[in-house]
């Protein structure tokens, strides 16, 4: 394992209290952190660690940004600048598209209420899609409320307590399942049906809805789809604003474009597919809502640096003049995965991202009592066909059967357990409910963009070969930490 540089300290600071390093394991609460490790991750629903690609990259990039140890304000503005030059690029955005950046997805949820704040006289109404398939954080940020003891610029909060100037917004929230009660995914016209009850409920009381997309949910959901979301925009238009979780990266540029191109903000996170350390994150914005936003509420500048926003969007100005290194950091070894990833053809991706797939559905599917929690409603397998990127790349594996039956507590000490076998896979998410009411036993399998990188070179029969391995490991691994080794299948397998 790589010791630990200026780089990997650099990296764990300018974000909240999940950046930290514990200091016995010298990991995160995620079990991960900002230097290359030799554990088999299959974690990037989660968080990962940074490849040794990306963190030779990133000790290079800060030789260059602060040589003498010092990283001043008008040089962590340059590269903010360089770096959404280079998202542009990657994603092939227009120009005029704003870029946000925060020091984590959880943030940038206040991007979004920034830039509808004022549009009614009774505040925003907060139109929020599947609260238990985002991160947990993001129901005090989505409510424009501090979510965690402290911010990015280090000033002490309170969780829950509201944001100056967005509290004063009178922002409400209101969340609508993406499951049902058997775990289901639910179709498209339910939710889209159920965000018109909540828009009419917004009018009523005089607010603005802003409407939450799921775009690669914690399961790889994508709802509504985009025929509901134009139906929304043809009854509504400029009356509501959508805003697009996509903070799993696992999106297509043609997929932000559709988006964008309907005047949506999209939410990016560089710490889950794209690949790079915890934590990171930035908003697309059409250039129509930014430079109709009101000036930024007060209290961003206790969240936000001036360098982080556009520099004409209104408001910004009083926002502190200061340098994130860290922010810097991380974002630099994301951006350095993304542009590698999509380099490569949507042939190249897609069969690597199959041969994953298949691996886990062999290794996985079968030899222990596990099924996969379908990414798309009943019936519409034809969904994931066509999105292999959000709904391939990420396995949710129902692990129940496991025990009698094993529930999400038991999940949460077998995520920690298999850290003793070299594995880490992404934490269980409340997605699959047992007869009794409890939530069931859940983890997730994904696949990252180093990943797929490391592996586009391979030969179908070696990728095969490679993917099996890492999954027969995970199983058996899995089968341990259950106590569900003396499996026949499994002795079998032995």
């Amino acid at each position: 394992m790589t010791q630990d540089t200026a780089a990997t300290q650099a990296m764990t600071e300018g974000g909240d209290a999940r950046l930290h390093l514990d200091a016995k394991t010298g990991l995160n609460r995620y079990h991960s952190g900002p230097r290359p490790s030799d554990v088999l991750a299959y974690a990037s629903s989660t968080a990962n660690d940074i490849s040794p690609d990306a963190f030779a990259h990133v000790e290079a990039v800060l030789k260059e940004l602060a040589p003498a140890g010092d990283f001043m304000p008008k040089a962590y503005a340059a590269h903010l600048r360089q770096l959404r030059r280079r998202i542009r690029k990657a994603y092939r955005v227009a120009h005029d598209v704003e870029i946000v950046f925060a020091p984590s997805g959880t943030d940038l949820e206040y991007v979004a209420l920034a830039a509808v704040a004022g549009k009614a006289a009774g505040g925003t109404h907060n139109i929020l899609l599947g609260a238990d398939e985002v991160g947990s954080g993001c129901i005090h940020s989505a409510h424009g409320r501090y979510f965690a003891d402290e911010t990015a610029l280090g000033i002490s909060t309170k969780v829950g307590e509201g944001v100056p100037g967005l509290d004063d917004t009178h922002v409400d929230l209101i969340d609508i399942p993406v499951r049902d009660v058997q775990g289901h995914a639910r179709p498209s016209s339910d939710i889209t049906a159920a965000i018109e009850d909540a828009i009419t409920a917004a009018q009523a009381a005089d607010r603005y809805p802003l409407i939450h997309v799921v775009h690669g949910s914690k399961t790889g959901l994508i709802l509504p789809a985009l025929d509901d979301i134009d139906r929304l925009r043809a009854a509504h238009g400029d009356a509501v604003t959508f805003v697009v979780d996509a903070c799993q990266a696992r999106i297509t540029s043609a997929a932000i474009a559709d988006y964008l191109g309907r005047g949506a903000i999209v939410f990016i996170t560089g710490s889950k597919f794209m690949g790079g350390p915890p934590f990171s994150g930035f908003a697309l914005v059409p250039p129509a809502l930014a430079a109709g936003a009101a000036a930024l509420p007060r209290g961003l500048a206790t969240i936000f640096r001036r360098a982080e926003w556009p520099e004409a969007w209104p408001g910004a100005t009083p926002l502190p003049d200061a340098a994130n290194l860290g922010l810097s950091l991380r974002l630099e070894a994301s951006i350095f995965e993304l542009e590698r990833f999509q380099a490569l053809s949507l042939e190249e991706v897609t069969r690597v991202v199959l041969a994953f797939h298949a691996a886990v559905r062999q290794a996985m599917i079968g030899p222990l009592p596990i099924r996969r929690v379908a990414p798309y409603p009943p019936g519409d397998r034809a969904e994931a066909d066509s999105h292999p990127i959000e709904m391939r790349t990420l396995s949710t594996l129902d692990l129940s059967h496991l025990g009698e039956p094993a529930t999400f507590e038991d999940a949460q000490h077998w995520h920690h357990d298999l850290l003793a076998h070299g594995i880490r896979l992404g934490q269980p998410v409340k997605c699959v409910k047992l007869d009794d009411g409890r939530w069931g036993a859940t983890l997730r399998v994904g696949l990252s963009m180093p990943n797929v990188v490391a592996r586009v070179g391979l030969s179908d029969r070696a990728l095969k070969r490679a993917f099996e391995a890492d999954m027969d490991r995970i199983e058996l691994a899995l089968a341990a930490v259950s106590g569900q080794q003396d499996a026949p299948s499994l002795a079998k397998a032995c």
